[in-house]
């Protein structure tokens, strides 16, 4: 179990900052100053992201983590409360810094999609793996109520 665990974290790792790239790209290159781009804009985020979905389940077959595609809704699913979560958190001008949290994340998403859809993971494993990543909501939302207030 380790070892797909380690294999989806390092495909889901990559690939999370290959898509950090391409999305920094795309929002360059629309160059949105306007509210009339930011349509066209986010069309394009969520293009890239579901491309990339396709090839993190694609990637995740090809090392033997099975099955890929299940894997990977169930990361896509812990990305998205990671990144309602991470709101709360300082940001950084870093790209460098922002890229290596892309891919902390996207690794964190992929070693637990993996976990949860092991077979020999025992029910209340994964129940408790799923609640804590729900409960990471209400913890930053409290963080950030502390930080900036209502």
């Amino acid at each position: 179990m380790r070892g797909r665990m380690g294999r989806a974290a390092v495909v889901c790792a990559a690939l999370g900052v290959w898509w950090w790239a391409t999305v920094r790209l795309a929002w360059s290159g629309v160059g949105c100053q306007e509210w009339g781009c930011l349509v066209p804009a986010v069309g394009v985020v969520v293009v890239i992201s579901l491309a990339l979905l396709a090839g993190i389940a694609f990637a995740l077959e090809r090392v033997g983590v099975r099955p890929g595609r299940r894997v990977a809704l169930v990361a896509a699913g812990m990305l998205v409360v990671f990144r309602a979560a991470g709101e709360s958190l300082p940001s950084s001008t870093s790209s460098l810094a922002h890229a290596a949290v892309a891919g902390a994340a996207f690794a964190v998403a992929g070693a637990l999609g993996a976990f949860v859809t092991e077979a020999g993971v025992a029910r209340r494993w994964r129940v408790a793996a799923w609640l804590g990543v729900a409960a990471l909501v209400p913890v930053a939302f409290v963080a950030s109520l502390t930080r900036y207030g209502l």
